[in-house]
């Protein structure tokens, strides 16, 4: 697969390439926070170079070792994860992890987490001055009994996390990820654009559970769980819809990046179509290792046949 190809049907380069908040990604396909690891894991099966983007694990200041017992539970359709945002260290992944993550090619985009704001703006000076290329803000993470989701359930909590950030991150460009458990998605998506994030991605993992009938106790030991997989494909695909169209009443141009379910070329390019300029996949890796590359070339053949020389070109009409 090849980033540019002249083989459509006019004869003229297809360009796979998409630019979110300034940053030049080859293709829209990007391995999703926390299920990527830092690169290592799947440089070995096949060529991680080919991805648009890479997020990282879900970083804080501090060396976190994440939940206890269970952590991942296998559901109909999809995938519950506990995980509790296990990561090395804001300061050790600079200087162990982003080296190799940067030599690999994708554009290398910081999942920034923390308990509270004062973890964030920390973490977040430090991610400004290092050589990723952006930062993405995670107010979302509904598996951390502090901080994470907490901070993306009100508008007004969103957007002072929001501002914190980025009065410290003014190298970079910062896209906040968002949670699906908000009572108001549009009002947190809203708050945190006019708080200034450049780009959103959404949506993260659904609060579930999951019960061991046998004993009689919920599987995880942090009660609740992040639900993932297809199962939550056209919830999140309906939730990406709606907030294009409310960013464009609002003549708010900020970038989409769809996640949720993504497992084949088709769900890539409903996500594409429904206003996402690029999507973030996990669970289906877990599956398949190159469902992502996969799709990068479904994506490619898409434009061919349908006689389309850009990504851009994948939407419909919207009345």
């Amino acid at each position: 697969m090849n980033e540019f190809s002249p083989e459509t049907a006019n004869n003229k380069p297809v360009d796979l390439s998409v630019s979110i908040a300034g940053i030049r990604l080859r293709n829209p396909v990007i391995a999703a926070s926390g299920t990527f690891g830092h690169g290592k894991e799947y440089s070995g099966l096949f060529d991680v170079s080919v991805l648009g983007g890479i997020c990282t694990k879900g970083l804080t200041m501090s060396p976190k070792h994440g939940n206890s017992g269970i952590r991942i539970w296998e559901t109909p359709s999809g995938l519950l994860n506990s995980i509790g945002l296990e990561n090395p260290g804001i300061p050790a992944f600079l200087e162990r992890d982003l080296p190799y993550l940067r030599q690999l090619g994708p554009a290398i985009i910081a999942n920034l987490s923390g308990e509270i704001s004062d973890d964030y703006v920390q973490g977040a000076v430090l991610l400004n001055e290092s050589s990723v290329d952006m930062i993405e803000l995670n107010i979302s993470c509904p598996n951390v009994r502090a901080g994470g989701m907490a901070f993306g359930l009100d508008p007004g909590t969103a957007a002072a996390l929001t501002a914190a950030v980025r009065r410290v991150c003014t190298n970079k460009p910062l896209m906040v990820k968002l949670s699906p458990n908000a009572p108001s998605l549009p009002a947190i998506a809203l708050a945190c654009v006019n708080a200034g994030a450049d780009s959103l991605s959404l949506v993260n993992t659904f609060k579930a559970l999951a019960i061991d009938t046998v004993n009689r106790r919920p599987i995880f030991d942090n009660i609740t769980a992040g639900l993932s997989g297809p199962a939550i494909r056209p919830i999140a695909l309906r939730i990406v819809w709606e907030l294009f169209d409310t960013l464009k009443e609002s003549k708010l141009n900020v970038p989409i990046v769809g996640i949720g379910g993504v497992a084949c070329t088709n769900d890539a390019l409903e996500f594409l179509m429904a206003g996402a300029s690029a999507i973030q996949i996990g669970s289906a890796t877990f599956v398949d290792p190159h469902t992502m590359s996969e799709i990068i070339d479904g994506i490619h053949d898409y434009l061919v046949n349908h006689e389309m020389t850009s990504v851009n070109e994948i939407s419909i009409r919207r009345e």
